[in-house]
């Protein structure tokens, strides 16, 4: 297997800061690596070393003679005005081809990318489909080395599972090794057989595991627990050492004095790998639910909303409760994001309405949105205002948490605070946003695309942040990897007016697998039938005093736990403490409330599953 690239003690600096040092990586045919590390850490400037269109300030770099290198940036650089096919034909002119050549090349590529219509401008796709054309123009030179960052940015679940299909090493399109940045986890998992990850933790700077994903977090976990191991070893010899140096000049004189320079070695040493496990940090997040308990939060009933003469979703059920967590899937422009601005909006007669069907909330819900395109940021704004829009700190669980603390909780430093936050990166962003949320106590979280632009380490963090979140959950993502592991439902859009519930993303992914192949067959279409959905709730067989029971069940409890909160209140009163006869009476009232509330609940329970399944 022969060496295409090699990089030798790579340094880069950008300013006073050092993004990277002594970075050591060959590149050998075959090669599919995959580049990760905590935001800031210098990926995206590697890659652009690796293609030439940054010098490193120290280092060497040694490539084979006549490689051909392809480089796909975060943004394309599409000629707007020009057709699909001469877009992807602009990257083969200088490389001398005859008109036959090129023309099947193009062919050749518009046929595996599966576009719509070949003949539209640049200008006229949408996100997904410029990231399609992008990466096709990057491989239609037919690359020795292809350099990507974050080749998936934009691309709907149908889009990155075509561009894996597109580097597996049996496609003809796959380049001889290609190294890429990416956050996408299952992405990693499919497509990389090597992954490198640049990170002040490691000694030397980086780490390299041969094998995919799974088998690197295997050897981080093992590595972390060696370094752990190391700090503790240390920390007990420099304190036998110490203790030693302190006995005096006498005791010391009569030592050796390699071993007075071997216990500085040995704090040196221990300062070192102390520094390494301490880069450790991530993003601390929580969100804040109110503790309401009310069984139905939102209840939608035969939802519909057209665009553009286009059906995005009709008939839709959906019901939310607490604990409930509810992921979105579907092409780009299906109506995801159009159903999180009707949730978000409901209640609010001048916000975005469905053409038909009704939306019933919970009394004083709270609901609380993040939008992926981050309109709700100022770029003006400093920093400081951002996070702490009225003074110098924020209310967080109700405790008062100052700015440069609460900072400190999304890895900014307080260097940063007066930095405005149009010249921060797009993960910073996200972690503002996310801080905002955060201080919101919601019933329901909206969250739209909320993992753009953020690292592996601070989408773990969303992760566990979002299973322990109370409330209800509805979230759109392209990180199957997060859906997989925090959504307990899926709500798949066909881009044809359809919506059906599966109980998680292999099952829709089943689904997707088994309409291609319908299509691949050339079965005879048929009209497009509304969604299939959840199938109506029948009409269950509750007497005629067992449903006015159930239908005013929820305004009876809610009525009741106004007085368990009105009986709370009367607790925490100083009169109430200094009568002991009172405070007993007080709390025998407030048990017996809390249990009748626990039967109502229990009764309710019956009632509805009685109701559901019509016996």
């Amino acid at each position: 297997m022969s060496h295409l690239f090699t990089c030798q003690n790579l340094t880069h600096s950008f300013g006073a800061q050092v993004l990277f040092r002594g970075i050591n990586l060959v590149v050998s045919e075959g090669d599919r690596i995959g580049l990760i590390g905590p935001n800031g850490s210098g990926k995206s400037t590697l890659l652009k070393i690796i293609a030439g269109l940054v010098d490193s300030d120290e280092g060497e770099l040694l490539s084979r003679r006549h490689l051909r290198i392809s480089y796909l940036a975060q943004s394309d650089e599409l000629e707007d005005e020009q057709s699909i096919a001469r877009n992807l034909e602009a990257p083969l002119l200088p490389l001398g081809l005859d008109d036959a050549e090129r023309h099947v090349r193009v062919q050749s590529l518009l046929s595996r990318a599966e576009f719509p219509d070949p003949g539209c401008s640049a200008g006229q796709l949408s996100g997904g489909w410029r990231k399609r054309l992008a990466i096709c123009r990057s491989l239609i030179v037919q690359p020795d080395l292809l350099v990507m960052d974050e080749p998936t940015n934009h691309l709907d679940l149908e889009g990155i599972l075509w561009l894996e299909n597109l580097l597996a090493p049996s496609s003809p399109e796959s380049p001889a090794a290609f190294v890429l940045v990416s956050h996408d986890r299952l992405f990693l998992e499919h497509c990389v057989s090597r992954v490198v990850e640049l990170s002040a933790v490691y000694p030397d700077g980086s780490f390299q595991v041969s094998g995919n994903y799974s088998q690197f977090l295997e050897e981080h976990k093992r590595f972390l627990e060696l370094q752990a191991e190391q700090e503790d070893r240390l920390s007990n010899k420099v304190r036998r050492e110490n203790e030693w140096l302190s006995r005096g000049p006498k005791a010391r004189a009569t030592k050796a004095r390699y071993r007075i320079d071997a216990a500085h070695r040995l704090q040196d040493e221990l300062s070192s790998v102390k520094g390494r496990n301490r880069a450790l940090s991530s993003v601390q997040m929580g969100f804040e639910g109110t503790g309401r308990k009310t069984r139905k939060l939102l209840e939608a009933e035969g939802l519909s909303r057209v665009y553009a003469g286009r059906t995005l979703f009709a008939d839709l059920d959906l019901v939310l409760t607490p604990g409930s967590r509810l992921g979105l899937l579907g092409r780009n422009g299906c109506g995801k994001s159009t159903l999180m601005e009707i949730l978000a909006a409901a209640g609010d007669e001048k916000g975005p309405q469905p053409d038909t069907g009704r939306i019933s909330l919970a009394n004083g819900l709270h609901i609380v949105s993040f939008d992926q395109r981050r309109t709700a940021i100022n770029p003006e704004l400093t920093l400081r205002r951002a996070l702490a829009p009225d003074g110098d700190s924020v209310i967080y669980q109700g405790r008062s948490v100052h700015v440069v603390s609460w900072a400190q909780r999304f890895l900014f430093r307080p260097d940063q605070l007066e930095t405005p936050v149009g010249r921060l990166s797009g993960g910073e962003q996200a972690r503002i946003l996310l801080a905002d949320i955060m201080r919101q106590p919601a019933d329901i979280l909206l969250l739209d695309e909320p993992t753009n632009d953020l690292d592996i380490p601070s989408l773990e963090v969303l992760e566990e942040s979002l299973l322990e979140f109370p409330g209800a959950l509805v979230l759109v993502s392209h990180d199957r990897f997060l859906l997989d592991r925090v959504c307990d439902r899926i709500l798949g859009f066909d881009s044809q007016g359809g919506v059906e519930f599966f109980a998680d993303y292999n099952q829709w992914l089943a689904a997707l697998a088994g309409a291609q192949e319908l299509d691949a067959e050339s079965v005879v279409p048929v009209p497009a039938q509304p969604a299939s959905r959840e199938k109506k709730k029948q009409k269950g067989r509750l007497s005629y005093m067992e449903q006015r029971e159930y239908d005013g069940m929820e305004e009876r409890i809610l009525q009741e736990e106004e007085r368990r909160d009105g009986l709370k209140q009367e607790l925490a009163t100083e009169e109430m403490a200094a009568d002991a006869v009172q405070l007993a009476a007080c709390w025998q009232k407030l048990q017996d409330l809390e249990a009748e509330i626990e039967q109502l609940y229990q009764r309710w329970d019956v009632l509805e599953t009685k109701k559901e399944s019509g016996v």
